[in-house]
């Protein structure tokens, strides 16, 4: 291994550096190796469990199917003689074909008379029946079931109506053959490394191809208890095994409850991947961790030297000896970091003497949120950090094509003052392109014709140029141009500064749109929440919106300002607001209220009120919410406020309310004619509504519906 320098154990920077890498490769990768060792071993485990499941799935579906072609061969034996008296049925078993003799060990029809007639084999004793298995054989449906024959080995038989329409005819019955259906010689379909154990109702071993303990067998009654499909772990001479255990049932069709199937295999076999993994992985994590140490100390000791250097011109850049130099010569980051380290030295004077402007610039800026005193701050100030002749903002309109161009012009064409000039401006394509295409910046020389926004200082004799697009979301939204009379050269701290600058202008204006956007989200928020109050009832949709159209209107005629259109325009929309908590079945009802559902009705407009209380920036609305329904004679509700003492919006408001509402369907009756409507108001003119109110509402429905004054 190299040798390791005194510098490096003693530099507290190659120490710092040394523990990174434990930090950021050591630690990571052991932490990774033990997570990675933990996961594939699980993984690896519940692979192999996963494969022992399968197998012992596919086994259980391989012996039902063979049990349902072994009842086919006994449905096709008696499709074959079936059409032949019980006497003409030959007794050998020639035309049989070798396949059933093998599947069957013997098979033989028994009349009702008690003879038997053999096709092949020799069954010496017939199961004996109970009447439930004798029906399901006369319903049709074969039957399976087990003997255990004098040598304690179990028979299995299968047994149906040798003819379907005549069971007087006897019963087919064959004695299986298990070592097809089990198929444990070398035509069998199940892991070599496996074991197949099979158990009937009882629990009792039908099959096993491996010898089990009497305590295996009753785990397996255990677990099948508790669920049909499962898996446990058994022990026998000294060995573990895994088994897996499925639960097929033969009720329906073969009058049998139900099979268990069992395969067990030997973990050593089983968990076999998962032992070696354990095996390779630890050394292969040892090497890794090894060849980092290594490299980790060579690059160490390749960053020391510049680290040093780089080090001591800090220091000298600190006491603000700007004349330093560093010099390293290692043809990798760190050059190129001395490098960059260089230039930084030369330009932190004329940075630190522009940083004090910009970070007034920047202020004025950020604390505007109106897009006129951001552009006047820009046209205003940016010519104290920049020596040019103008300065232009152009700013895009939503449509992405047209712009307001306003310049600053200073002192050209003979001009000792200052002038401020602007102009509307249309866009084209291929100069929104150029913008796009440079979103840093873009040097132009005019020579010919400029481009639309340069226009106007081109018309005060300006001919050069550096513009800096505005981006904001990634979307060209306007531009800030400096202009100069002739060439002039732009050092990449300049252009670095007018990017800068046009960066703030984008956070400006995008603090000013939020402020646009944010009023538009409160009244979309309240057009909203009107609709879903008019939503509750299907007789009251849109209802909000229209009232408070017409009562802006109404205003309008009163001489509102516009704080106070406002103002109502809120009322107008939240004046329905306690409906909310108004039941379905009253705003609803067909017919007219009772006394009890006309006091909960009235009770929507205090309601409302109450819901606004905690929101004091709506001070202003709730008592045009709480006083709509009031009379201008008294007669209204909740207070029975007359005359001035009603609120002006809320005066308003009960014009266009009953207007709106005389004029819609409701519940209880179809709408009137807008005639009806305005003759119902004129009436209620000093009674129901306020006069003044009434006049103003006349005058708005004169102008909309002039054929209604006719």
């Amino acid at each position: 291994m190299t040798k390791i320098d005194k510098s490096f154990l003693q530099s507290k920077v190659g120490l710092r550096i040394f523990t990174l890498f434990v930090v950021c490769a050591l630690l990571p990768i052991t932490v990774l190796a033990v997570l990675s060792f933990s996961q594939v071993t699980k993984q690896l485990n519940e692979q192999a469990r996963g494969r022992l499941k399968q197998a012992a799935k596919s086994a259980s579906l391989t012996i039902h199917e063979r049990l349902i072609f072994l009842e086919n061969e006994m449905k096709l034996v008696s499709t074959s003689f079936g059409l032949n008296p019980v006497r003409t049925i030959p007794i050998s078993p020639a035309g049989l074909s070798e396949s059933l003799t093998w599947r069957f060990v013997s098979m033989a029809i028994f009349t009702e008379d008690g003879r038997q007639i053999s096709l092949f084999g020799n069954i010496k004793k017939i199961p004996s029946l109970s009447e439930s298995e004798k029906a399901h054989i006369r319903s049709g449906l074969t039957l399976l079931t087990t003997e255990k024959h004098p040598d304690r080995k179990i028979g299995m038989f299968m047994i149906r109506l040798f003819d379907q329409n005549n069971h007087k005819r006897g019963i087919l019955v064959g004695e299986i053959n298990t070592a097809y259906l089990w198929k444990t010689d070398e035509q069998s379909t199940l892991p070599v490394t496996t074991e197949l154990s099979v158990f009937d109702q009882a629990n009792t071993l039908l099959f096993s191809s491996v010898r089990l303990p009497p305590t295996v067998i009753q785990q397996v009654a255990g677990a099948e208890r508790q669920s049909p499909v499962g898996q446990f772990e058994w022990r026998h001479d000294g060995e573990e095994y895994l088994a897996s255990y499925r639960s097929i049932f033969l009720q329906p069709v073969f009058f049998a409850p139900k099979w268990t199937i069992m395969l067990s295999e030997s973990k050593s076999d089983l968990l076999s991947a998962m032992t070696y993994f354990k095996k390779v992985f630890p050394p292969v994590i040892v090497v890794s961790l090894l060849v980092v140490v290594l490299l980790s100390i060579i690059q160490i000791r390749r960053s020391l030297i510049p680290l040093e250097k780089l080090r001591e011109g800090t220091k000298r850049i600190a006491r603000r000896d700007f004349e330093s130099r560093v010099t390293i010569k290692s043809g990798d980051e760190f050059e190129e970091l001395a490098t960059s380290f260089n230039l930084m030295a030369g330009q932190l004077d004329k940075q630190f003497k522009a940083l004090s402007t910009l970070a007034e610039i920047d202020r004025a800026i950020l604390s505007a949120l109106e897009v006129e005193k951001i552009v006047d701050v820009v046209l205003n100030r940016l010519h104290d950090i920049f020596p040019c002749k103008s300065v232009s903002v152009a700013l895009l309109d939503p449509d992405g094509k047209s712009a307001k161009v306003k310049t600053r012009i200073y002192g050209v064409k003979g001009r000792t003052d200052d002038q401020t000039l602007s102009e509307m401006i249309d866009l084209t394509p291929q100069e929104q392109k150029e913008l796009t295409d440079h979103p840093d910046h873009l040097l132009i020389e005019v020579k010919e014709e400029p481009p639309q926004y340069l226009a106007l200082m081109v018309r005060q004799g300006i001919r050069s140029f550096a513009v800096f697009p505005v981006i904001l979301k990634q979307m060209l939204t306007g531009m800030i141009a400096l202009g100069y009379l002739n060439s002039h050269p732009h050092s990449q701290e300049d252009l670095a500064q007018g990017r800068r600058f046009a960066n703030q202008m984008a956070v400006a204006l995008s603090n000013a749109y939020l402020i646009k956007d944010l009023d538009q989200l409160n009244w979309g928020t309240l057009t909203a929440l009107a609709r879903a109050i008019d939503a509750k009832s299907p007789w009251t949709a849109g209802h909000s919106e229209r009232v408070t159209d017409l009562s802006i209107k109404i205003g309008k005629v009163l001489g509102l300002s516009q704080e106070e259109l406002d103002t109502l325009r809120r009322g107008g929309l939240l004046h329905d607001l306690g409906k909310i908590g108004i039941p379905a079945e009253i705003l609803d009802k067909p017919g007219k209220l009772n006394k009890e559902e006309k006091r909960t009705m009235q009770q929507h407009a205090q309601l409302g009120a109450h819901i606004l209380e905690p929101i004091s920036a709506y001070a202003e609305v709730i008592p045009m919410v709480v006083q709509h329904h009031e009379h201008y004679s008294g007669t209204g509700y909740p207070a029975g406020l007359i005359g001035g003492a009603i609120s002006f919006g809320a005066r308003i408001f009960a014009v266009a309310d009953a207007y709106d509402a005389i004029t819609s369907d409701r519940p209880y009756r179809k709408a009137l004619g807008k005639k009806r409507a305005i003759e119902i108001i004129k009436d209620e003119s000093g009674k129901q509504f306020d006069p003044k109110v009434v006049e103003a509402f006349l005058k708005v429905i004169e102008q909309e519906n002039p054929e209604e004054f006719k």
